[in-house]
């Protein structure tokens, strides 16, 4: 099973290495020590810890009714028009998405550096890449 470092974990959940430290002193994120004395989280329970707190962060609304389950809440870093189309780009916590869409589209909804945004992707070809090594 792979294990990771408080600063590992900390870059993939997004958060420092003290606020890691912290959810393991309080109880909410377990850790064990490897057999040189560091301490370390297994694979299994931080992927859990993950999951339960990305709960609710990117919600649908009540009134929309959607088949798309992968939603990134964020705000626009950056807007391209050209005169048919447009390039947004929009910062979710460590994610980066880039979005093609109508020009048209930008204008009605307002959509301008520094506005909130949610990119909801459906997609049927999603790359999935592992880190070499065992963690």
């Amino acid at each position: 099973m792979p294990t990771y470092s408080i600063g590992q974990a900390a870059g993939l959940l997004g958060v420092s290495s003290e606020t890691v430290r912290r959810w393991a002193d309080g109880g909410q994120l377990r850790m064990d020590r490897d057999g040189a004395g560091n301490r370390v989280i297994d694979g299994v329970g931080l992927a859990a810890f993950a999951k339960e707190r990305a709960e609710g962060l990117h919600p649908v609304p009540d009134e929309v009714l959607t088949s798309v389950r992968n939603s990134f809440a964020g705000i626009v870093t950056k807007v391209t028009l050209d005169d048919v189309i447009a390039q947004v780009e929009i910062q979710s916590g460590p994610h980066r998405l880039v979005s093609v869409i109508s020009r048209e589209a930008v204008e009605e909804l307002g959509i301008e550096v520094g506005v909130r945004a949610t990119a909801r992707v459906k997609s049927t070809n999603v790359h999935i890449d592992r880190a070499a090594g065992r963690s």
